[in-house]
């Protein structure tokens, strides 16, 4: 039964990625045809074609590797400064050269004469803007939507003021994870005889109404004796203990830790439909985080390089869409959730991922969108600055010129995803 519940989440995850690459092309798309942008090609994939159908002028269709998409926008690269599409051009002996005189030689060859008015490159640079950042928008939109459906339509993990367990020993976190020692001291709640079910209602003469305002005072308690009320079995009782003092993840930044005062007990944890203020926050911490991933991308690349033969692999690390689905897969089966609490790990998985998605597509590098963002930008600035100063419009930026470092971060895109797949499969990130 596991093993067909694993399969469950990951088919499920699996869609979910599809869905938001078509999503994504999609979002490219729509926009380029409102504007009169002539699109030939719109597939889900990379390779072989497994399956297509064309409706109108544009070709639909399904490939064999579901890595990505594409949307096919004709004219994307303008021809050189002072050449008609249409003439034949001389060979280049520059390699560079080459590589962007075949690339525009491509561009042009289906194109006729009726096609000219309706070139990606011939559009208004805000028109370019909204096409290029259609894709990555709707990464956004999608991933607000999830989150919101999980957090306000599910609810969130919230820890109550009823203990769940109370700890034996105190362990500082470095230590966590592993057994009681003799010489380990015992936690002040074991002291206090508390219990599992007990829900404390008062700390010190302060009525306790969440865990965060009980975890904030225990904390700052140090190692001074605690007047604590609480509710056993329906009853109203109290006890006097005094708090020790252990080092803890500081909750400000959790890379560092603090001496704060500690009771050693665990509450109970139930769903909550939150706000969208909620909703809110957790976004931007998603938006926080994805924004350093990407940032250190490149150092924990080396990490995963290292990992992929023989390392130890970091749990926190990039992992590509195997080894996410591998995650979905075991979201699915450890600790045994519920059917409520598969959906909602799966969603917040797609929802974190589509969030990577558009921000890393916001990166200002071609082939990503983020290029082309740049370069509609730049054109702007361009034909504002020579505007404002009296002087001939310098006309459409040509990102061709770019070519080579696409090439590059193409190349460098297609590396990095082949060493993840193998990390993934050798070495996997696991939830359990």
């Amino acid at each position: 039964m596991n093993a067909l519940i694993y399969t469950l989440g990951v088919v499920l995850f699996v869609l979910g990625v599809a869905a938001s690459i078509g999503l994504h092309e999609l979002g490219h798309m729509y926009p380029a045809k409102k504007f009169g942008i002539k699109v030939t090609q719109y597939f889900i994939g990379f390779g072989n074609t497994i399956w297509s159908t064309k409706r109108g002028e544009t070709e639909y269709g399904l490939k064999s590797i579901p890595l990505g998409g594409y949307v096919k926008l004709v004219g994307m690269l303008p021809p050189a400064k002072g050449a008609d599409p249409h003439e034949v051009r001389k060979t280049n002996t520059g390699m560079f050269t080459q590589l962007i005189s075949d690339a525009r030689d491509a561009e042009y060859e289906h194109i006729t004469d009726e096609d000219l008015d309706r070139l990606f490159y011939r559009r208004p640079w805000w028109q370019k803007l909204i096409v290029m950042a259609g894709g990555p928008t709707v990464n956004i939109l999608i991933a607000v939507f999830l989150f919101t459906v999980v957090f306000m339509g599910f609810g969130a993990l919230t820890p109550t003021t009823t203990v769940q367990a109370v700890s034996d020993c105190a362990i500082s976190d470095a230590d966590a994870g592993r057994t009681c020692r003799a010489t380990d001291p015992e936690t002040p709640a074991r002291k206090a005889g508390l219990h599992e079910g007990d829900r404390i209602t008062s700390f010190n003469g302060a009525t306790i109404t969440s865990w965060d305002q009980l975890s904030d005072l225990i904390r700052a308690n140090g190692s001074r004796e605690a007047d604590i009320e609480f509710e056993r079995n329906g009853r109203e009782r109290s006890v006097a203990v005094s708090t020790s003092v252990l080092a803890r993840a500081d909750k400000d930044d959790p890379t560092r830790t603090v001496d704060v005062g500690f009771l050693g007990v665990t509450p109970t944890e139930h769903y909550e439909r939150q706000g969208p203020v909620y909703v809110a926050k957790v976004m931007g911490d998603y938006v926080e985080g994805t924004a350093k991933a990407i940032w250190h991308l490149p150092v924990r690349m080396v990490d995963v390089t290292k990992a992929a033969f023989g390392a130890d692999r970091d749990p926190e690390g990039p992992i590509s869409v195997v080894g996410a689905s591998r995650v979905a897969g075991e979201s699915f089966t450890v600790d045994d959730p519920t059917w409520s609490e598969r959906v909602q790990r799966v969603l917040v998985l797609l929802a974190g991922l589509n969030m990577f998605l558009a921000l890393f597509n916001f990166i200002p590098l071609l082939p990503l969108d983020g290029g082309h963002i740049a370069g509609a930008l730049w054109e702007a600035v361009r034909r504002g600055i020579a505007k404002v100063r009296g002087r001939p419009d310098p006309g459409y930026v040509d990102v061709a010129k770019m070519l080579p470092v696409a090439y590059g971060v193409g190349a460098l895109l297609m590396l990095m995803s082949v060493i993840l797949i193998y990390a993934d499969i050798v070495n996997p990130v696991s939830l359990s």
